[in-house]
């Protein structure tokens, strides 16, 4: 007879439903244990720990047997630790089943309903269960497929309960799985003691000395969403803004932090005892990372940090440090808030709709334009180092502003800026604005905002116009960067409370990319 229980597994940041089948039959001359249904190495491995367990957890275990364990569907891949639990407890299942002179010590009573589980564990060579990667889109799946009942570590048990219409059991040890599933009235199904998530308080805007425009710059970014570039000597505070960005911006909605949450559930990411991600991502790579590190792919195609970095903050720092192939490979995902990922064994699409910071010196030594230091870089290597960043990257910036260096009476003087709390009501009215406004179409936030919808949107006068576009002509300025102009325009008016955006507004929006032409000039 062959037992039957059900699994689930992650394919990108989805998962679904696996049926581990086990057939286990008695043989007289030397037995085999196969795993077949396109396992990877980490499930082929899974056999030495699942007989490992049963062994070191008192389970009977007969002499010589063929074992035929499949994972159903098989013509899709299986990755990860997560069968260990299933296989052992199919292939007791099995045994118990199949064989009528067991050991009395050993006799157990064969689970009934178990076609309404769904067990997902690791197994230690002890008998121990360990937690494993994606839980939170397995348990999405599992709930999905119609069952009833889910199994988890404890280790895991936090993240899988934030999934609504299946009930959780978490477990330890190998002989505690087999007494939930045998006599699970006995035992309560989890209930998770989730921590408050809070931004961090040790960040804040109101320690930012100086440096009104860039804070400014700042604000008008979170409320839109939109991409910014801070380009100043060392020193002058880019980083330092970059990093208190995330205090500012509003909470995840209920939407956005389930797709963020299974994006870092799958890369192993998501905080312990935490359940769903509830402030914005913050990633911040360094520049040495490779194309695959940004974008996501691997033999095992996973996320990267611009999908990690999906309905947050990507902070890439000394912008033209990065490789420039590696900075090329972002222009498709800014435009589309989308990448798929193509190998050999197939594709997957990720989700990166984030907003994109990135900080830069103005030169190789960092000092051309300081007033307190001499620039010792020649007009040859100022502009090889800028020509690392392209014209069509350049344009994917909404807002490109200079952060001149901090004078020196400021830096004794005490913070005289808004804090973080009071700038995040402000950038939250005017969330709620666009989302009221936008509510019904597939429009996020301002920075979203292209073709008709620009132009509904944001309605330009005669004056308006003219002013566009001799400031257009003026900077030499794209198509692109004209729209961009506008969406800015439009923030600007949402902070302020205005139903359409005034000439103040469009003449502000042109300010953050004045000093886009002068990063154009050499």
């Amino acid at each position: 007879m062959i037992s039957r229980l059900h699994s689930a597994s992650v394919c990108g940041i989805d998962g679904f439903e696996v049926s581990v089948e086990i057939d286990a039959r008695q043989v007289k001359d030397t037995g085999r244990i196969s795993v077949v249904g396109l396992p990877d190495a980490a499930v082929k491995e899974s056999i030495q720990r699942v007989t490992s367990a049963l062994s070191n957890s008192n389970f009977f275990r007969p002499g010589e047997m063929i074992v035929t364990v499949n994972l159903a569907p098989a013509d899709v891949r299986k990755q990860g630790p997560g069968f260990d639990l299933p296989i052992a407890l199919g292939l007791e299942v099995a045994i118990q089943q199949n064989h009528e002179d067991i050991p009395k010590p050993h006799k157990r009573r064969v689970p009934l309903g178990l076609d309404d589980w769904c067990i997902i564990g690791e197994l230690a060579l002890d008998g121990q269960v360990r937690g494993v990667r994606g839980i939170l889109p397995q348990a999405v799946a599992a709930r999905d497929a119609g069952r009833k009942y889910l199994m988890v570590s404890a280790e895991n048990a936090d993240e899988a309960a934030v999934v609504n219409g299946i009930d959780v059991y978490a477990v330890d040890t190998l002989g505690e799985a087999w007494a939930v599933l045998s006599d699970r009235a006995a035992f309560a199904p989890y209930r998770p003691v989730v921590s408050p998530i809070s931004v961090d308080a040790a960040l804040d805007f109101d320690e930012i000395k100086g440096q009104s425009y860039a804070r400014r710059a700042m604000e008008i970014a979170a409320a839109g969403g939109h991409n910014i570039l801070l380009s100043g000597s060392p020193g002058s505070g880019k980083s330092m803004l970059a990093s208190r960005l995330p205090t500012i911006l509003p909470p995840l909605t209920h939407e956005e932090s389930l797709t963020t949450s299974k994006i870092h559930s799958v890369c192993g990411l998501l905080p312990g005892r935490k359940g769903l991600l509830r402030i914005r991502p913050y990633r911040a790579p360094h520049h040495t990372i490779s194309d695959v590190g940004l974008m996501g792919g691997g033999s095992n195609i996973t996320p990267g940090e611009i999908s990690l970095a999906h309905n947050g903050v990507l902070f890439l720092d000394e912008l033209p440090e990065f490789n420039r192939r590696t900075l090329e490979t972002l222009r498709q995902p800014l435009e589309s808030g989308s990448i798929t990922i193509s190998r050999a064994a197939g594709s997957m699409d990720f989700p990166c709709d984030f907003m994109l910071v990135a900080a830069m010196n103005p030169c190789p030594c960092g000092y051309l334009g300081d007033t307190r230091h001499s620039c010792k870089c020649s007009p040859a290597e100022v502009a090889r180092y800028r020509r690392k960043i392209s014209g069509p990257l350049l344009d994917r910036f909404d807002m490109v502003i200079d952060v001149p260096p901090v004078a020196p009476a400021s830096l004794l003087s005490k913070p005289d800026g808004e804090s973080s709390a009071v700038i995040r009501e402000r950038v939250q009215a005017a969330r709620q604005r666009q989302q009221t406004r936008y509510a019904g179409t597939a429009i996020s936030c301002n920075a979203r905002l292209s073709g008709k919808a620009l132009r509904k949107y944001c309605p330009l006068t005669q004056s308006q116009q003219a002013l566009l576009l001799s400031a257009v002509e003026q900077l030499g300025l794209s198509a692109r960067a004209f729209d961009r102009i506008l969406r800015v325009a439009r923030t600007i008016a949402d902070l302020a409370g205005r139903e359409v955006p005034t000439d103040d507004d469009i003449y502000e929006a042109i300010q953050f990319r004045q000093f886009e032409s002068s990063l154009r000039a050499l």
